[in-house]
C-alpha cells in the first residue's frame, strides 16, 4: 500500500484492455498505478507520456521483482494469461488481481488459472463491461425479477467480431440472465473463407453458436466479419430477450432499452441512463471494496468460466460436427458418421426410422 493510503497497481500488457485498466486505476480514489509492463520498447514510450510518473518494463517478471504491488492486472492475449497469473501469484504477496476476459484460451486454463487464485481467497476481477453499465445492468434486474415472465430465448447479432474475442461477452451476460443456470450442450457451425484473425487468435469468417441450459433457456449468437444487425437497435450489439409474457431489445453498450411486457403492452424505451465510472473502473472498485471487506465474490469470475466453456465448446462443435456437452474439459468428440442429412435414404446402412421415435 502507498503512503497516501492507496493500493498500488500494475498492469500487464499496454493494448485496449491494458489502458482500460490504467483508466479505471488512475480515474479511482482508492488505488495509485505505478508500473506496467509491454513487450514493445515503444509502447512503453507512449505509457509513460500517457500516465506521467509510471515505470514501465518490458518483461513482467522484472516488473513484480522491481516493483512490486498489491494489485495486479493481466490484460494480454488469452496464451498467455495463466502464465502471467501464476507468475504474479508467485512472486507478488497480492491483495488482489484482475485478469481480462477470456479467461484463457481453453477452459482447461481458464479453469487452472481460477483454481489458483480461489486457492489463494484473492479477491478478482474479471472486467465484463455489460455487467456495470446501467442499462444492461437494469435489464438483469428486470429480467430476473420476471418482468417478461419465464426466460426462453436470448438472441444476439454481433458484426465484425467472433465468438472468442466479444461472443465471450455477450455469452456471459446470456448465462448471467439465466442465474448461471448449468448448461446442457452447445453447437455450432463456423465457416472460415477470408482466414480472419483478431487479437492473436484465428476466428471465425461467419458463425452461429445455439447452447442450451439444463431447462431448455435457449441462446443463438450470430458472429462474424459480415453479420446483418437490426438497424434499429443502436448503441452495440442487437440484443433480444424473450420471455414467455414479454421481451427486451438493447444494444449491448447502449443506457437505453425496449421493453414490452404486461404493463407495457404496446412497449416502451427506457432510458436508464450512465454510470459516472467506466466499466473498467467498477470492475476494480468492487474488487477494492472485497479486499477492504476480507471476502471475495467469485460469482462474476465463475460465470466468466461457463462462458468461456461455451466459447471452447461452440469451436469444438464446428471441428467436429457434433453437438458438445458440458464440462468441455472431459468432453470427448464421436467417431465421424457416415450419414448426410438431406440425402434420400437408400434402405441401406443401418440408423432410425424418424416416424417411429
Amino acid at each position: 500500500m502507498s503512503a497516501n493510503g492507496k493500493l498500488t497497481a500494475a498492469v500487464v500488457g499496454g493494448g485496449s484492455g491494458g489502458k482500460l485498466s490504467m483508466d479505471g486505476l488512475r480515474n479511482s480514489a482508492r488505488f495509485e498505478l505505478v508500473a506496467a509492463t509491454d513487450l514493445s520498447p515503444e509502447v512503453c514510450q507512449k505509457l509513460e507520456a500517457t500516465y506521467p510518473g509510471i515505470r514501465t518494463f518490458t518483461n513482467h517478471r522484472e516488473m513484480f521483482e522491481k516493483c512490486p504491488t498489491d494489485i495486479v492486472c493481466v490484460s494480454t492475449f488469452p496464451p498467455s494469461h495463466e502464465p502471467i497469473t501464476l507468475d504474479a501469484l508467485a512472486a507478488l504477496p497480492l491483495q488482489g488481481i484482475l485478469v481480462e476476459k477470456p479467461l484463457g484460451h481453453t477452459a482447461a486454463s481458464g479453469r487452472r488459472l481460477l483454481a489458483a487464485i480461489k486457492k489463494r481467497k484473492l479477491p478478482m476481477a474479471v472486467p465484463h463491461g455489460m455487467l456495470q453499465r446501467k442499462g444492461t445492468v437494469e435489464v438483469l434486474r428486470r429480467v430476473r425479477a420476471g418482468e417478461i415472465g419465464k426466460l426462453k430465448l436470448v438472441e444476439v447479432q454481433c458484426a465484425k467480431w467472433d465468438i472468442i474475442n466479444a461472443g465471450i461477452h455477450w455469452l456471459n451476460f446470456f448465462v448471467n440472465l439465466t442465474g448461471l443456470e448449468p448448461m446442457d450442450y452447445v453447437m455450432a457451425i463456423c465457416e472460415a473463407s477470408t482466414r480472419t484473425w483478431r487479437d492473436g487468435m484465428q476466428v471465425e469468417t461467419t458463425a452461429v453458436t445455439y447452447a442450451q441450459t439444463k431447462s431448455g433457456i435457449r441462446v443463438v449468437m450470430n458472429t462474424g466479419d459480415d453479420v446483418l444487425q437490426d438497424p434499429d437497435v443502436k448503441n452495440g450489439m442487437p440484443f433480444r430477450v424473450v420471455g414467455t409474457t414479454g421481451q427486451i431489445v438493447f444494444g449491448s453498450w447502449s443506457p437505453t432499452y425496449f421493453i414490452q411486457n404486461a404493463e407495457n403492452p404496446k412497449g416502451t424505451m427506457i432510458d436508464a441512463g450512465n454510470y459516472a465510472e467506466g466499466g473498467h473502473q467498477r470492475h476494480l472498485e468492487a474488487m477494492a471494496a472485497m479486499i477492504g471487506k476480507g471476502d471475495p465474490d467469485y460469482s462474476i469470475p465463475d460465470s466468466s468460466m461457463m462462458a468461456l466453456e461455451l466459447v471452447e465448446g461452440a469451436y469444438i462443435s464446428n471441428r467436429h460436427r457434433c453437438k458438445v456437452t458440458f464440462p468441455v474439459d472431459t468432453f470427448v468428440p464421436p467417431p465421424p458418421v457416415d450419414w448426410d442429412p438431406g440425402m434420400p435414404y437408400s434402405g441401406q446402412g443401418g440408423g432410425r426410422d424418424g416416424r417411429k421415435l
